[in-house]
């Protein structure tokens, strides 16, 4: 492609060079520079792709895009060009390098402290099962075609977005539906092109700290510049912070909700709580009437469903497929019943901190279980902070905690697990301690009774234990189905 074509949407000052000439690929990892090429020069948090920019010429590379000076002398056969923001200009120049593949898709954008990972899944199988194929990026994998790949970022960089869409509007996907973070729209990893549909699911001190957000107010201004990239806006009506998210949106706006303030509410709300199953019906109001059933438990299921069903309507997905999908739906790690011989109810969800466990467990008492048995462990290298409030949560909502190893990194685990107990003994619930996870979920599931919820928080989607920087092979799923094999367990 030539750069003139590359760049023709940038806004930038010329600084030298041949405009008029051919580029072989658009990179912003000086590791990846070919003969060729344009390297966008990417400041960042941890270094500065700057300090790159003269490897990048040795390598052959092209043209360089700059956002502040250089400390050698760039040769008259590079062309340079100079912008404002370096991470906007690699949206834009991947927008059209890829040939601005989200013209080709209906996009849609979820944002939020939690509930995005769900609402993606929801809206993906509504869609699906109404034969519309649709791609998916989020939190735990990217879905193009049939291939699923595990994620890395909940919104990967700007350029790799991009890919993304152009393998999916190849592999024949009509639709596409991701998380975006607060990170994302700071760091400009969805600019270059407009959302058609943006949602906004909740939002809660979260995400505050270095290298993250400065504080409450960017992390606001980050949300809700997403309202400002879109066509169509649904928002949570009765979510925190809502007004300032909002403001200076400029897309068309509609709201969700339990109350009458929303255009679309659920109403005459009951929990469902049968042997080995925990669900939720509602009957919609407003926009739609008709009645829901989930597959999955949860206030917050309301909520994720609800903007699954107010953007489906956008999308005119019948009322039939809305109901089969959420009817039958399973996010994994995300509120996921497995199914064992016992009469209990067995739950994987990643719930990693004391606010999304508090919730987790809250939510799971309104179902009016036996007892709730929650094990979940820590992991290494973060803040011990997380250990005490999570080990205090636990032993104030839950029946029994079992504290056991999560991933401990290049801590040993019963560090980390001291480190909990001393938060669950702040709080009157029981406890015991059993390091190896496998053993602990054992323990829970021989001890589990009709009418329990037995809930494995912390790993939800993850298939891995991290020890000393190497990554073994663990999923919950399978040690569960180990243990139903070894112990010949049979309903209780």
């Amino acid at each position: 492609m030539k750069l003139i074509d590359l760049i023709a949407n940038l806004s930038y000052t010329f600084m030298g060079g041949d405009l008029d000439r051919e580029i072989s690929a658009v990179v912003y990892d000086s590791r990846k520079v070919e003969p060729g090429c344009i390297f966008v020069c990417l400041p960042g948090a941890v270094t500065d792709g700057h300090k790159y920019a003269a490897d990048a010429v040795s390598k052959g590379a092209a043209a360089l895009v700059i956002q502040h000076e250089l400390d050698f002398h760039v040769p008259s056969s590079v062309t340079l060009i100079q912008v404002d923001n370096a991470r906007l200009a690699l949206a834009e120049l991947s927008a059209a390098w890829f040939g601005h593949p989200a013209e080709k898709l209906i996009t849609i954008g979820i944002t939020g402290t939690k509930g995005k990972t769900t609402t993606t899944y929801m809206i993906r199988s509504i869609l699906e099962s109404a034969g519309l194929s649709t791609g998916l990026i989020g939190t735990i994998e990217v879905i193009c075609g049939g291939k699923h790949t595990p994620a890395v970022n909940t919104t990967p960089e700007s350029w790799l977005v991009q890919k993304h869409f152009a393998d999916m509007v190849a592999a024949g996907n009509k639709y596409v539906v991701m998380e975006v973070s607060s990170q994302a729209m700071k760091l400009d990893r969805v600019s270059g092109f407009t959302f058609d549909y943006a949602i906004f699911t909740n939002l809660e001190e979260d995400h505050i700290g270095p290298g993250e957000h400065a504080d409450m107010a960017e992390y606001i201004a980050c949300k809700g510049m997403l309202f400002q990239r879109s066509r169509v806006g649904l928002a949570n009506a009765e979510a925190d912070y809502l007004e300032e998210v909002l403001a200076g949106h400029t897309c068309r706006l509609e709201t969700y909700g339990m109350s009458e303030k929303a255009d679309l509410r659920a109403v005459n709300i009951h929990r469902i709580h049968k042997s080995g199953y925990l669900g939720i019906a509602y009957d919609l109001q407003g926009l739609e009437e008709y009645p829901v059933r989930v597959d999955i438990p949860g206030d917050f299921t309301v909520y994720n469903s609800l903007a699954a069903i107010a953007l489906c309507r956008h999308l005119g997905i019948s009322r039939e497929a809305i109901l089969k999908a959420l009817d039958t739906i399973q996010v994994k790690g995300r509120l996921e019943i497995v199914k064992t011989p016992g009469a209990y109810t067995l739950m994987i969800d990643y719930a990693h901190n004391a606010m999304s466990l508090e919730a987790l467990l809250t939510n799971l008492r309104a179902y009016g279980p036996r007892r709730i048995i929650c094990l979940f462990g820590c992991g290494g290298n973060r803040a011990k902070s997380r250990r005490y409030e999570m080990g205090e949560v636990s032993s104030r909502l839950a029946d029994l905690t079992v504290v056991t190893s999560d991933n401990p990194r290049f801590e040993e685990p019963m560090d980390i697990i001291n480190d909990i107990l001393t938060g669950v003994k702040k709080a009157p619930g029981q406890y015991v301690t059993i390091p190896d996870r496998k053993q602990a979920i054992r323990y829970c599931m021989e001890i589990g009774r009709e009418g329990d919820v037995v809930l494995l928080a912390g790993k939800g989607h993850e298939d891995y234990q991290e020890i000393r920087g190497v990554k073994y092979h663990m999923d919950e799923r399978d040690l569960i189905n180990e243990i139903i094999a070894e112990t010949g367990m049979i309903e209780h």
